[in-house]
């Protein structure tokens, strides 16, 4: 094997990572994201391992690139807070049109449960949501609604972004059932709207 070490040729960095990427996604939409191991992207890439590992630790963290490409931490919305449903529509609509520019194909392939990259990045560790995803978002902004009196004040804020992860992976999953033909985000605001007015702090709101 070869030097997992390695590093690309001065000036061919950018190039080599691209390859990469681009072959990734050319697996997945041929074969599926369970087949996608470091040696074959390597081989149809024209990479060596090593160079594989100079940009990812392994199969996990190259798919996980393409969740984690857009930090949530600063990202501007433009709905208001007092919309606090329209808000996290909107937060999450950014990370589903990402999956949609990567295509149908690639998401129907890329959504499996065989994803592990998939699973810790819509999950938690030890209670907490990794900075910089859209989950962590969500929770500082349904933290801030409820400082702000608009989300009830004895409502469980991780517990409720919780549940709204579930309601986008659900959205995904039937996007991909009905062959892109879902108005996913007419869908998608409509069920948070519904689960967050059972939290809402009073009628005025709603």
């Amino acid at each position: 094997m070869p030097n997992r070490s390695g590093r690309p040729a001065k000036g061919d960095q950018n190039n080599s990572k691209e390859k990469i990427i681009n072959t990734t996604v050319s697996i997945i939409r041929k074969k599926g994201a369970d087949s996608v191991t470091v040696r074959n992207v390597c081989t149809e890439a024209g990479l060596s391992i090593g160079t594989f590992y100079h940009y990812f630790r392994d199969k996990d963290d190259l798919l996980m690139y393409f969740l984690r490409e857009t930090s949530f931490d600063s990202f501007d919305l433009e709905t208001s807070v007092s919309d606090i449903a329209g808000r996290i529509s909107e937060l999450y609509m950014h990370l589903i049109r990402r999956y949609m520019e990567l295509g149908l194909v690639f998401m129907k392939s890329f959504y499996s449960t065989g994803n592990r990259s998939l699973s810790a990045y819509m999950g938690e560790v030890d209670g907490t949501f990794a900075s910089g995803t859209v989950m962590a978002r969500s929770e500082t902004e349904i933290q801030n609604a409820q400082d702000h009196g608009i989300i009830n004040e004895n409502a469980d804020v991780h517990e409720l972004c919780m549940d709204i992860c579930t309601i986008v992976k659900g959205c995904v999953f039937e996007w991909c059932l009905t062959d892109g033909t879902m108005d996913i985000e007419t869908t998608l605001y409509r069920i948070i709207r519904s689960l967050i007015t059972n939290h809402l702090a009073s009628i005025e709101h709603k």
